[in-house]
């Protein structure tokens, strides 16, 4: 093999154009392909920033013409030449106008047959795309994704730092807190029988830097979180961090809404338009059955409940007599786009969200068809039709329940799926708004009691104060969440700050005062010496960079992410440890009996 000894790169392939023709260059990469013609060779030679033709042919000297017919793809190789013009150009290539007549030809690493081929948008199953990232962070689309992702970074930084920001690192070995998701548990050496826990967000330390009189902070800032994944989650993940101190929601809105306009122009050039629409989360609720709406689209939820509480129809009168709701979704256009069998194919869709089946009533051209007409009367199909908006060549779908978050979660998803399926949204499209005024707090079946639905340092609406242990299903918080597309990219809230409120928020969520001093003693007395009222949020920056990219997943714009159960394929971790690492921590492994 050779070596780089005396060579220097001039610049990266990419960045040739027709002004360097003439020059002599030095370029390096990986061999994209090369095509033998006998008595001219070319081969593509690729970099993150793109391709460039090396051209071999009859004036080339004869041992640099017998080393590129050994090259192969993936080959590591180094090149020096003259920059021509090509005699057969490529317009979809940006450096299609020009070659390299290469006079020197280094080969750095020779290659194995890759696992698969190294293109654009691989079609190449995720396994063995992840088994092998190392090779599929070179395609040239995750190229682009990790550049993005820095891009973001760093306007990130600039911005903050541009507005009084001071990026502060805080501690990644903490304490477990009893509230939120699983922690990741760290055994100490030093400490036997004790654990650290790995953050899941630093948000105790972010409020205590309030308090300290740094009044402005970020971080970038790596969390963790023990939970089942999704398309969208990891257990290690990235936020962008921030707080401020002095500031009430409309101040954390409005610096984060000039964060967002200045990140999209610099990084996308897209302009985004400020201020962001507001909406309470009740309105999201019943207008599109999520906290998290994408409002690229139409298809708004409809509540029939009053319509049908009468009627002779017991999928519909008896949810609503238990509490529950009947509501729809209109669909226009729907009843030629949906056939029955693709009808009952909605059905199956919503009974993955708990929905016990889908009413339907289709209004086509031929005439008026339904699944439930004939248990109706005229003057109830007739509201019902009138409530829909619904005309001829709309469809219409019905989801009944006694709980309300079944009939939300089905027909929140369900506009959605059949967005997808119309061809309603576009990636390009941002839609961006604020979800404000969540509830304090939502009951957990498995818990058996009411749980923070943000944190517990979340302060309550002003004129909910009283609410905290009197009413908490009826107590509104002072959070909100940055919604795009459907995703919740940031979330936030105005903290609680004084330590009379943060006791009773600890005593609302079932703790008592002896527990909460205990776990959350350092927050408290912190909060005796003088807390400034603060605020902040934090963005998922794998999710926003997901979305800027146009990318399906997470894992297309995170460099070495885990998969669904939570394990690395490429190094294969987690993995097992030696029986002596055990033995200095004192832990035992317990061996599930078969």
């Amino acid at each position: 093999m050779d070596t780089l000894h005396g060579f220097k790169r001039t610049d990266y392939c990419g960045n040739f154009t027709s002004g360097n023709i003439g020059q002599t260059v030095s370029v390096c990469g990986w061999v994209q392909r090369r095509r033998d013609l006998g008595q001219l060779i070319f081969i593509d030679l690729r970099d993150r920033t793109g391709i460039i033709q090396l051209a071999f042919d009859d004036s080339t000297d004869r041992s640099v013409f017998e080393r590129a017919e050994a090259i192969r793809s993936e080959y590591v190789i180094a090149a020096t030449g003259l920059v021509r013009e090509r005699a057969s150009k490529n317009p979809d290539l940006p450096t299609g106008d020009i070659e390299i007549e290469v006079k020197e030809l280094r080969v750095l690493a020779e290659a194995e047959t890759p696992p698969f081929e190294i293109t654009e948008n691989s079609d190449v199953n995720d396994t063995l795309r992840l088994t092998y990232r190392y090779l599929d962070l070179r395609r040239p689309d995750m190229q682009r994704a990790i550049a993005l992702r820095h891009k973001v970074a760093k306007v990130t930084r600039d911005y903050f730092d541009e507005n009084g920001f001071y990026e502060i690192e805080t501690p990644m070995l903490t304490k477990s807190t009893p509230e939120g998701a699983r922690d990741y548990l760290v055994p100490s050496r030093v400490h036997p029988g004790k654990f650290y826990a790995l953050p899941q967000s630093p948000q105790q330390y972010k409020q205590l830097l309030m308090l300290s009189g740094f009044d402005r902070y970020f971080q970038i800032v790596r969390c963790f979180r023990d939970e089942d994944l999704r398309a969208d989650r990891q257990p290690e993940f990235t936020q962008i961090d921030i707080e401020m101190s002095f500031v009430e929601q409309e101040d954390v809105m409005a610096i984060n809404e000039g964060f967002i306009k200045r990140v999209f122009k610099d990084v996308l050039n897209v302009d985004v338009k400020t201020p962001f629409l507001r909406m309470p989360w009740r309105e999201a609720m019943d207008r599109y059955g999520s906290d998290k709406p994408d409002i690229r689209f139409g298809l708004e939820l409809r509540d029939i409940s009053a319509i049908v509480s009468g009627c002779g129809f017991k999928v519909f009168s008896e949810p609503v007599a238990a509490g529950g709701s009947v509501r729809l979704i209109n669909v226009p256009g729907g009843a030629e786009f949906f056939p029955r069998k693709k009808i009952d194919g909605l059905a199956d869709f919503v009974k993955t969200y708990g929905a016990k089946g889908l009413a339907w009533l289709r209004l086509s051209p031929e005439g008026t068809t339904s699944s439930f007409a004939k248990f109706m009367t005229g003057e109830e199909m007739s509201a019902i039709t009138a409530a829909a908006g619904a005309n001829t060549g709309d469809l219409v779908l019905i989801v009944a329940d006694a709980k309300n978050e079944v009939v939300f979660a089905a027909l929140g998803a369900l506009r959605c799926e059949i967005a997808k399926r119309m061809e309603l949204t576009k990636k390009d499209d941002y839609k961006f708004l604020w979800v404000t005024e969540f509830p304090m707090f939502e009951y957990s079946e498995e818990e058996g009691r009411y749980v923070a639905m943000h944190h517990p340092f979340t302060a309550p609406m002003d004129e909910d104060v009283d609410k905290l242990e009197t009413d908490k299903a009826g107590c509104r918080a002072k959070a909100y969440d940055m919604v795009l597309n459907g995703n919740e990219i940031g979330g936030g809230s105005i903290r609680i700050s004084t330590p009379e409120m943060q006791k009773t928020m600890f005593r609302a969520l079932g703790f008592t005062d002896e527990d909460a001093q205990e776990r959350f003693g350092h927050l408290i007395n912190a909060f005796k010496f003088g807390a400034p009222p603060h605020g902040g949020l934090a963005y998922g920056l794998d999710r926003l960079v997901m979305l800027m990219a146009g990318a399906d997943s997470i894992r297309d714009v995170i460099a070495f992410p885990k998969v669904q159960n939570a394990s690395e394929l490429m190094t294969a971790c987690p993995d097992t440890v030696d029986k002596k690492q055990l033995d200095e921590l004192g832990i035992d492994i317990i061996k599930e009996e078969k």
